[in-house]
């Protein structure tokens, strides 16, 4: 018995101290090259899970790969069940505490707006938000105006420590206004 308190412990820590790339294929889901997984919560099916390559999935973002609600529903056959894949292709990024519900598939060149909820598939070269998240914006359109506007690595002066950095490349404007 104290072997096993001993061997669960061990495995813990070995466990705290991984990437999130390694914990997810540790958790048995397939992560592509040039990942970065911040969330460990890959839900309780996580070999369900296919990441491509480039992919950031940012921190709390949540995998279900199952319906839990059919717990509601049994007969003389007994309780139903519902799993289903969760298939995330190439250069997607999917923002802080968004949800990924079970059968969803992204296609490449996707954002998904922090905090969204993916109830539907989404084709490539969108940005989504929103719950349900609904097709915001064009990810090429994007991808031009980053390129052309935002501050690129060759600029900044590494050097310097990461705040004095980040004050140094602030882009000093506000978004607008929501309209009334």
């Amino acid at each position: 018995m104290l072997k096993d308190i001993f061997l669960k412990i061990k495995e813990r820590l070995k466990v705290r101290k991984m990437s999130g790339v390694e914990y997810a294929r540790y958790r048995g889901v397939k992560v592509g090259e040039d990942c970065r997984v911040y969330s460990r919560k890959l839900g309780s099916e996580p070999w369900l899970i296919k990441i491509g390559n480039k992919v950031t999935v940012a921190p709390e973002v949540q995998f279900i790969t199952h319906d839990g609600s059919t717990w509601l529903f049994i007969d003389d056959r007994g309780r139903r069940q519902l799993f289903r894949r969760i298939d995330i292709a190439d250069n997607i990024f999917i923002g802080m505490k968004s949800i990924i519900l079970p059968g969803v598939k992204i296609e490449k060149d996707v954002v998904v707006a922090a905090g969204s909820v993916v109830t539907k598939s989404i084709p490539s070269g969108v940005i989504v938000g929103g719950n349900p998240a609904k097709i915001i914006g064009d990810f090429y359109a994007y991808e031009k105006k980053v390129l052309e506007t935002y501050i690129a690595n060759s600029e900044i002066d590494f050097s310097k420590d990461y705040k004095q950095r980040t004050i140094e490349s602030l882009d000093p404007s506000f978004k607008e206004y929501l309209r009334k």
